[in-house]
């Protein structure tokens, strides 16, 4: 009994389809753990250790529900009166003598883990009547002797966790709410600092788990902002490129250059997705794309603008900041003497063609080479707006990934149509991200200090994010 463990452990107990799994996954970060509504998924116990960096900061067992609770009572209730200090080794003798009896094989698996030093998480449905058969499965968790816990998990729409609360305070030393398919970032660790009460000998053990998780989710962030950014950078200044034989490029041979250039930003972004889903753990998520996907009829056209949180008046909005960015740039070179004639009329001009010239996306040119040979070129993207499009697609998808629980199964609902970017984004940040955004369509060199300031940026607006409750 009380084996030392130099982290914590815990054993996930309870009735069948109370949500031991989903807890499990929840609190692992693991989306490998087998869920289903079917009674007797988990049949035998299996460890989920949570590691960072290869190093494990606490393990959870798994373990199939009671079945047989009572014949498990009335043995140890038979047995030699013995004081309460001593109970826990009529649980080691039960298990020893019973260890091959295929009518307690589940039980003998949840017990186990507890026998050798791990604490309890019993589980029940709170939004079901409390009922006294549970009493005989808390009553012999209370013979192990071990620390523990009740988690009160809501997964109907009814309420009776103050009718629980009564009873469960009898038997655990402490009774928490916890609903693995909502859990937030913060009530993870909220549960956990709850859990290090548990016990004197485990506080410290999960103080440093508490710590490595907070720096695991900044870890996290800073890793989506990196992968994102660097996204934004690859699609903004990607070219595409057609030697030709003749001077002139064919209808066919244009059409076919803007389409492999359409795909090219279609995969960039996959790849920017895939990217994110490894980083939050999310490695077998199955997305479903919103009404107007990421496909050339939906993203190069006026009204995808919209759906993509960019209305008539921020496409405007948008493209006036931009289009003043390049009226500065004129204003610069002429030392001031056109009283900022330029930013006035780049503004503008941005702002209407933002929206009137919304299909004028990118260059399109036919460069002279050596040797006679010519080029057709397709890129820079030029369309005013068409960044924050991607910003909004991208830091929409990590904050839906990044507040998901590990628990949750089933398709992923990618659905962003009331989601504007613009919403997070300042004037001060709107003037970082634009001198970004136009160093990209002008092909110009940019500053260490411009990408990190960018980066900054797209770091505080992701932070934003995933604190706001989905």
């Amino acid at each position: 009994m009380n084996k030392s463990s130099s982290y914590p452990k815990f054993t996930v107990v309870g009735h069948p389809n109370k949500g031991k799994s989903s807890i499990v996954s929840a609190l692992a970060l693991d989306d490998s753990v087998q869920i289903s509504d079917t009674p007797g998924t988990t049949q035998f116990k299996r460890a989920f250790p949570l590691k960072v960096d290869g190093k494990i900061i606490y393990e959870l067992f798994d373990t199939p529900g009671f079945q047989r609770a009572r014949r498990i009572l009335a043995w140890l209730q038979s047995q030699e009166p013995i004081t309460a200090d001593k109970r826990d080794i009529l649980i080691r003798t039960f298990i020893d003598l019973h260890r091959n009896d295929p009518r307690f094989s589940d039980e003998i698996e949840l017990l186990e883990p507890i026998a050798e030093g791990a604490g309890i998480l019993y589980v029940v449905d709170a939004s079901k009547p409390y009922g006294p058969e549970y009493e005989t499965e808390m009553e012999i968790l209370r013979y192990t002797g071990q620390p523990s816990i009740a988690i009160l998990n809501l997964i109907g729409d009814e309420d009776y966790r103050e009718e629980w609360k009564r009873v469960l305070g009898h038997y655990f030393k402490m009774v928490r709410t916890f609903n693995p398919m909502k859990a937030t970032f913060e009530d993870h660790i909220s549960l956990l600092e709850g859990m290090a009460h548990l016990k004197e000998e485990w506080t410290q053990g999960i103080k440093i788990a508490i710590k490595v998780l907070r720096e695991l989710h900044d870890q996290k962030i800073n890793e989506t902002s990196d992968a994102i950014v660097k996204y934004i950078q690859q699609s903004l200044s990607h070219k595409e490129v057609l030697f030709l034989r003749s001077s002139k490029a064919t209808p066919k041979q244009e059409e076919g250059v803007k389409t492999k250039y359409q795909s090219s930003l279609i995969e960039f972004e996959k790849v920017c997705e895939k990217q994110i889903e490894i980083i939050w753990n999310h490695r077998s998520v199955e997305k479903v794309e919103n009404l107007m996907p990421f496909k050339e009829t939906g993203l190069f056209s006026q009204e995808s603008a919209s759906v993509f949180g960019l209305n008539q008046k921020e496409l405007i909005k948008t493209g006036a900041v931009a289009g003043a960015m390049t009226g500065l740039g004129f204003d610069a070179i002429v030392g001031g003497s056109s009283l900022l004639l330029g930013s006035i009329l780049g503004g503008a001009i941005g702002g209407v063609g933002a929206y009137v010239g919304y299909d004028k996306l990118y260059h399109t040119k036919v460069m002279g080479q050596q040797m006679g040979k010519r080029e057709l070129i397709v890129g820079p993207m030029q369309n005013l707006n068409f960044p924050y499009i991607l910003l909004g697609r991208s830091l929409y998808f990590a904050s839906l990934l990044g507040r998901r629980s590990h628990a949750l199964r089933g398709s992923f609902m990618i659905n962003n149509e009331s989601f504007s970017i613009l919403k997070y984004i300042d004037a001060e940040k709107r003037k970082v991200l634009e001198k970004f955004h136009y160093a990209l369509r002008e092909e110009k060199e940019m500053s260490q200090e411009t990408v990190e300031s960018y980066l900054k940026v797209i770091k505080e607006i992701l932070y934003q994010l995933l604190d706001e409750k989905a």
